[in-house]
């Protein structure tokens, strides 16, 4: 148990970092700043990724129920550690994130109009979690 925990921790850390450079690569093209779509992350998100490894569990308790609704609760639980990381950095000065111009923001930490991506991500980390080896 504990070895898939700790490889699953370092699997939802890489492919989280890798969807937040695609991510904050895109939205370059929304902005039409930089045709060259650079990205950017910090050290602090793979840890933070990493906690996806969570899932694992939580998905075995959920395997009845249909997707909307684990999609729904991954959502749910990941907007939460985003808010608690996000506050806990952000009181030590080193938050790499900063919605606070965003309109659906909370405390500048998250991000409400980001809940059906972080769905999205959850079932994402759902799949990675129970690959089959």
């Amino acid at each position: 148990m504990k070895k898939n925990f700790i490889t699953n921790f370092f699997l939802c850390g890489l492919s989280g970092w890798c969807m937040e450079c695609f991510w904050t690569g895109m939205d370059s093209i929304r902005k039409h700043d930089n045709k060259d779509l650079p990205c950017k992350t910090s050290i602090w998100m793979f840890p933070i990724y990493g906690m996806a490894a969570v899932i694992a569990p939580i998905s075995k308790c959920l395997k009845n129920r249909c997707t909307i609704v684990r999609g729904m609760i991954y959502g749910s639980g990941i907007l939460f550690v985003e808010f608690w990381t996000g506050t806990f950095l952000k009181k030590h000065h080193c938050c790499p994130w900063d919605y606070s111009k965003a309109k659906l923001n909370y405390k500048g930490v998250i991000r409400l109009d980001y809940f059906p991506a972080w769905m999205l991500a959850g079932l994402f980390f759902e799949k990675l979690v129970n690959r089959k080896s």
